[in-house]
């Protein structure tokens, strides 16, 4: 690798307070300042926290050990002062939690050395939400933004010797109802329901706290409050570097032009020396160079351009390699070192193309100026407890991502902005990030200080997180725009105000999402796109369009409309869809009993969210199987139901590629154990969903599609390179004979979809019954066989399906590695192995098992062979079915 700097990008470029160039000025004097480099003093530990008012029991008003970070909820259930808040239906008797106020105080030392130094500053990452911060005793901070990082100067605060930290929260819902009854109009809200209080007032649409907090239709209601991120004291003398970002102004595979860009807070005017060094992750070190500065008192912006000859570039996984550099800024004074920082960075170009085209106008991402079908989940927080969720919960989750081919999450606009390691994950992994600002679906207020409030906010996390990779859009928010044009509740909110209100209303949204979040991306986060809202036209149109923009599509479960209308959708970008299931047995005896084993029992209907929702997905499940013949098998049948109405659209959208360029589907994760739309559940088991995704969202993909009487037998490839294919297409009956046979060799354009030949259903038809035959088509390259798929030819419950097939299990250790070797002489249809309480990872599942074809299955768990195969259990899909 070459570094190329010309003579002339040899001097910074310095901006605002600092000088231009490295010209000294000498109009100013450099003071003599002490060397030191800042230094950071965690304030995790020695908290203890109580409640202090809108609570009655005594117990909760002593003091009890907290722990930092963490919230209330988390808090008390780590003193046994309440119940697991996920069992049952606890969570409805724990909504008192949510309208307490509670106090938070830890006492720390601080010797002479410390007090000497000429900056004290308290640094917190995050409150939630409404706190009141004194240090010893002295206010000194309301804080009013779960979102935010406040720095409070303490050098006059603090003493040596013990020093109190004290912080008091308020309740979110307590503290805004009189604010939003003092409105001429109160906005309209997803949630509304205070589970406790008195009154149902929308308090969310004012308060920058976790809109998921509030209750969501996957999750429940956890008001949280506290120290939900770290605490700690910085010290600091001449200087500290604010920030140290890579600006990406233009990469191409042949050369980057960055520019480094240093924020540095000087406590006065003085002279010193930054040195520039880069490298790859697993490389050399490079220097870039030692530059003089001019410093003035306050924050000095410094420009440093540099060209990076052609450079190792970052891409998303199954376009090329995740490459990444390592850059690092020092001061130093003469010798004496002043500050130091550093950065990762995945140097890539991205686009978010948006061009007319013959169907509208496009939406497709271009990394590299590469075109990239995104293929993803949506992703929700992880616990609603963030405090609970560790780097190792993130990791195994997205690279269950990955491991089922995965491009793409949607980090959803209803949460939190994401920990720091998630996102290095994420770059680690190839896997891109739509992110969202945390606007869940609420209209926004319009006064300046709380839009001031959100811009502060979004230069926070935009500083944060600008110089990861795989972030490659920021988007406004979820679904307000859409809800503001066609939700119902909208339609009354507006019936209800006048004309001029309306238009204030929606002139604030306008101001939120066309300017503030805007400007702040196009400024701090260039040159990542930005879009208001999901789903958006960008303000060219309505919303939620098959032409104009990405698309979210919910007849199908909402609207009770059948699976097959999936494929009369043509978006230029699907952003979600989604179809509900219950978790496995093993989860669902994690919150309930044996007697709670009914769909329609309390504590099912508390651990389902979306209302009507578990007699929904009995609804669908007999329009397409027979009645599941108890609640195990009722378990199964949704997993299997979701993963195939899941499937038939997420397979629609690829084959429509180029004009459908995205499949998202909601959603990857949970935040507790539920009956929802998550491909895998709270404690990461993968539900039927996810092993589904794996082979639908397979890099090469055979897709027949049966319709108007004629099955279209699509390829899709999402490879960069063209491929020499064959397709296998077979007719069986049910207990393997062969009835038909037909072979294609076929030329695969790379990232292409096309319909390689059609088969007429008549034909098929006359060759065996419709009732007991199907269709296998095989995608093989070289000799391998790299995609499968089946086709039967009417619905479940008119097949005749054979009634529990044998299934004959063998298993077999060979060192380390352990298989089991499945093999029925009849079609068993959507096997599933479970293992009862042991941990078991197995290389598949939910899977059809052909007549007189062998499957064979990797295991590995830390149970003995013995054990796996005593606690071993398979079933097939007729097994589930009512024999009445």
């Amino acid at each position: 690798m070459e570094l190329m700097r010309p003579a002339f990008l040899r001097c910074l470029s310095v901006t605002m307070f600092c000088v231009v160039g490295c010209l000294l000025l000498s109009s100013l004097v450099a003071l003599p300042l002490e060397a030191a480099e800042p230094s950071s003093q965690s304030l995790n530990s020695g908290w203890q926290f109580r409640a202090v008012a809108n609570v009655d029991r005594s117990d909760v008003k002593e003091w009890h050990p907290a722990q930092v970070p963490g919230v209330v909820q988390t808090d008390l259930l780590n003193s046994h002062l309440i119940p697991d808040p996920f069992d049952r239906d606890n969570e409805f008797h724990l909504q008192w939690i949510g309208l307490a106020d509670w106090e938070y105080q830890t006492t720390f030392h601080l010797d002479a050395a410390v007090i000497a130094h000429d900056h004290l500053d308290l640094v917190f990452d995050g409150l939630d939400t409404f706190a009141d911060v004194y240090v010893n005793d002295q206010l000194v901070l309301h804080a009013d933004n779960m979102f935010r990082r406040w720095r409070i100067p303490a050098k006059t605060l603090l003493k040596s010797g013990p020093n109190t930290l004290r912080i008091v929260f308020h309740s979110a819902v307590e503290k805004m109802i009189p604010y939003a009854k003092s409105l001429p109009y109160i906005l309209p809200s997803i949630s509304t329901h205070n589970y406790g209080n008195e009154e149902n007032i929308a308090t969310a649409p004012y308060t920058r706290k976790a809109p998921y907090d509030y209750g969501w239709d996957w999750g429940p209601r956890f008001m949280t409050e506290g120290i939900w991120q770290p605490v700690r004291l910085e010290t600091w003398d001449a200087l500290r570097i604010d920030s140290f970002h890579i600006h990406q102004r233009g990469i191409t595979a042949e050369l980057a032009n960055v520019v480094a860009e240093v924020e540095i807070d000087a406590a006065r005017t003085t002279t010193a020396t930054l040195t520039l060094t880069h490298d790859e992750l697993s490389g050399p070190q490079t220097s870039d160079g030692t530059q003089s500065l001019q410093l003035n008192a306050g924050i000095n912006h410094i420009s440093f351009p540099l060209k990076i000859a052609a450079p190792k570039l970052w891409y998303p996984v199954g376009y090329g390699a995740q490459n990444r550099y390592h850059f690092s800024a020092s001061i130093r004074m003469g010798r004496d070192p002043l500050a130091h920082a550093e950065t990762k960075i995945g140097l890539r170009s991205v686009e978010l193309r948006r061009v007319p085209d013959q169907w509208g106008k496009s939406f497709e991402f271009v990394v590299n100026g590469i075109s990239v079908f995104a293929k993803g989940a949506d992703v929700i927080p992880f616990d609603s407890f963030p405090n609970r969720v560790t780097p190792e919960i993130h990791r195994n989750i997205l690279q269950a991502a990955r491991d089922a081919h995965m491009n793409m999450v949607r980090e959803w606009g209803g949460g939190y902005y994401e920990s720091d390691d998630f996102y290095d994950i994420c770059d680690e992994l190839g896997i891109m990030v739509w992110q969202e600002f945390m606007f869940g679906g609420d209209m926004v207020p319009g006064d300046v200080s709380f839009q001031e409030n959100v811009r502060q906010e979004a230069i926070d996390q935009i500083k944060r997180l600008r110089d990861h990779p795989s972030i490659v859009i920021w988007c406004g928010n979820n679904e307000i725009e859409t809800g503001w044009h066609h939700w119902g509740d909208r339609q009354e909110f507006k019936e209800s105000i006048s004309a001029d209100a309306r238009e204030r209303v929606w002139q604030d949204y306008v101001i939120m999402f066309a300017d503030i979040l805007q400007s702040a991306v196009r400024e701090y986060g260039d040159p990542v796109p930005y879009t208001p809202s999901s789903p958006s036209a960008n303000f060219e149109e309505v919303p939620d369009n098959q032409h104009n923009g990405d698309m979210h599509y919910w007849q199908v479960w909402h609207a009770q409309a059948p699976a097959s209308d999936y494929t009369l959708q043509f978006p230029r970008f699907m952003s979600e869809f989604g179809f509900q299931s219950f978790p496995e047995i093993r989860t669902i005896g994690a919150y309930a009993k044996p007697e709670d084993f009914d769909i329609r029992s309390t504590v099912m209907q508390a651990h389902q969210k979306n209302k009507g929702g578990n007699e929904r997905i009995l609804t669908y499940m007999l329009r397409e199987y027979r009645e599941p013949k108890d609640f195990a098998s009722f378990v199964y049948l949704s997993q299997v139901q979701q993963a195939e109405i899941i499937k038939i659209g997420a397979e629609h959208l690829r084959r429509q590629r180029p004009r459908t360029m995205g499949s998202l589907y909601w959603q990857l994760n949970d935040c507790w154990p539920v009956a929802s739309w998550a491909s895998i559940d709270y404690y990461g088991r993968w539900k039927a969903l996810h092993y589904y995704a794996r082979r639908f969202y397979d890099d090469v993909l055979i897709s027949p599609f049966l319709h108007d009487d004629k099955i279209e037998v699509y390829v899709v490839s999402d490879k960069l390179q063209p491929l020499s294919a064959t397709i296998h297409m077979h007719l069986l009956d049910f207990s393997g004979n062969s009835l038909l046979e037909q072979t294609k060799e076929v030329q695969v354009p790379a990232q292409s979809s096309a319909i390689y030949f059609t088969v007429e259903k008549a034909l098929l038809a006359a060759k065996g019954d419709p009732r007991r035959s199907f269709l296998v088509f095989d995608l093989e390259v070289a000799g391998k066989k790299v995609s499968r798929n089946l086709i039967f030819f009417d619905v479940t419950h008119n097949l005749e399906l054979p009634v529990a097939p044998k299934i004959e299990t063998t298993f077999n250790k060979s060192g380390e590695e352990s298989t089991i070797t499945l093999q029925s002489q009849k079609l068993a249809r959507n096997v599933y192995l479970s293992f009862g309480d042991l941990d078991v990872k197995i290389s598949e599942n939910y899977f059809d098992l052909l007549p007189g074809e062998p499957v064979i299955l990797r295991l590995k768990s830390p149970a003995t062979l013995d054990q796996v195969r005593g606690a071993m259990k398979v079933m097939s899909l007729t097994e589930a079915f009512n024999p009445n």
